[in-house]
This record gives structure tokens, sequence and C-alpha cells, in this order.
């Protein structure tokens, strides 16, 4: 699947885990970026980690939406 997805994580974030196992289970690699290694993205993100970006949209923070997920995959790719 060639789809590019930023996941936007901190270290000890639970909910990051889990935002990253989901991605995964629907077939997604991100790329991880830590957001307290860079002050602009602490200063951005600092309250809503996990933050999600699909091809370059914002698309979940906090919790990723399953059903949502399925459904953005499904429109991207058709299946």
């Amino acid at each position: 699947m060639m789809v590019n997805v930023v996941l936007y994580t901190r270290q000890g974030c639970h909910l990051c885990e889990e935002a990253l196992a989901v991605l995964e289970q629907h077939g997604l690699r991100p790329r991880l970026v830590d957001i307290d290694a860079d002050s602009e993205l602490r200063e951005r993100f600092n309250e809503c980690v996990p933050v999600v970006e699909i091809d370059g949209r914002e698309r979940f923070r906090g919790r990723v939406n399953e059903l949502l997920l399925q459904r953005l995959i499904n429109s991207q790719f058709g299946g």
C-alpha cells in the first residue's frame, strides 16, 4: 500500500502505542515522529498526541477511529 502516513508521538504515550498497532493492523507503516525532539512540533501537538497524518492531511488526534480509517483506505485504494 503506497500511502504516506506519519504518526506524531512521544515516548511513554500509551495512546500512541495503540494508534501504531491500529495503523499496522490495517497494513499501514507510519513514519514515527517524536514531537519532543522538535520544539515547534511539541508546541503544535503537545496536548493531542498521537496525531495521524495521511498523505499530508491530519486525520486523527488522540485515538484512531478504525471505521473511519478503513473508509479512508477504501476510498484511497478502492478496496
